[in-house]
């Protein structure tokens, strides 16, 4: 597979001063992938979540691309990738694409930086051995069918009056997104914008969205093959930033990841939700910063 630049007229939404980065696409088995690759130096990987894409991680990359190759896919479907109708769009769907994107690049021995659904999109590269160093942000690796809190939620969005505010309602943007930030007032038109932009039809919402509201209980044994080989992620030098204002990962989520990860410098962020980056950019990356240089 070949990195190629593909010219694309950019859509008229993308506020490109805050997303200053050359688009870039790859050719997938799935699909055309889109990323950005900004400065040089040791690499970064970025994984997104859901309802989100690369955007997410511009605050970061702006600030890391100084003295870091910084790459940030958007996963199919999402951003700026191409949304093939026959592509699954469960976790294990995406971990596959995204294990071809990092071997069409030649990536090896990067740092993984994940962020909700990112960690068991992306998790599998680093048990596979592929990543040297770990950030984690809130995120989960493990099967959450015992979780009453959560698994109660993740019944009723993965059931059919779920499917139907996802598809006419864009639940998951509308109401689930700002719901999870720890101010609400964070999340600004205009950055809201940029990811509402992304699934304006309802075909892609129940397509692409709504596949992964379902996958919470759907890929229980991707995340239980996850979980059943965590004890590979321990020795991983890593960081954990928690945005402790998160309305669905909570603390006892955080407790969990700090049982898997136990040398993790862990950052507890008070007055930040589920986007800790998106949230306190500043103090996110700053930690970041001193992280990456004290574990070089």
């Amino acid at each position: 597979m070949n990195d190629r630049l593909v010219l694309k007229r950019t859509p008229s939404w993308l506020d490109r001063d805050a997303y200053p980065f050359q688009s870039r696409f790859i050719e997938l088995p799935g699909g055309r992938m889109h990323y950005v690759d900004e400065g040089r130096g040791e690499p970064i990987l970025f994984v997104h979540g859901t309802p989100t894409w690369s955007f997410e991680y511009r605050h970061l990359i702006r600030e890391l691309s100084r003295h870091h190759r910084c790459i940030a896919p958007d996963h199919l479907g999402f951003g700026l990738s191409e949304r093939p109708v026959a592509f699954g769009y469960r976790p294990e769907d995406h971990a596959e694409s995204l294990r071809a994107f990092v071997d069409g690049l030649g990536l090896e021995s990067f740092t993984l930086v994940v962020h909700d659904f990112g960690g068991p999109i992306g998790l599998p590269l680093a048990l596979a051995g592929r990543a040297r160093r770990l950030v984690v942000m809130n995120s989960f690796m493990w099967p959450i069918d015992d979780d009453k809190q959560l698994a109660g939620g993740a019944r009723f969005i993965g059931g059919r009056m779920g499917r139907f505010l996802y598809r006419y309602f864009n639940a998951s943007l509308r109401l689930i997104m700002p719901s999870a930030y720890g101010d609400r007032k964070r999340l600004t038109p205009a950055i809201h914008r940029q990811y509402l932009s992304v699934f304006e039809d309802r075909d892609s919402r129940e397509l692409v969205l709504w596949a992964l509201a379902r996958a919470l209980l759907g890929s229980s044994a991707h995340y239980a093959s996850l979980w059943e080989r965590r004890e590979l992620l321990e020795i991983m030098p890593s960081l954990i930033v928690w945005g402790l204002k998160d309305s669905a990962f909570k603390p006892y989520q955080l407790a969990r990841w700090q049982s898997v990860l136990p040398r993790a410098r862990v950052v507890r962020l008070e007055n930040a939700g589920h986007w800790p980056h998106e949230e306190e950019p500043d103090r996110v990356a700053r930690e970041l910063v001193d992280w990456l240089g004290e574990s070089s």
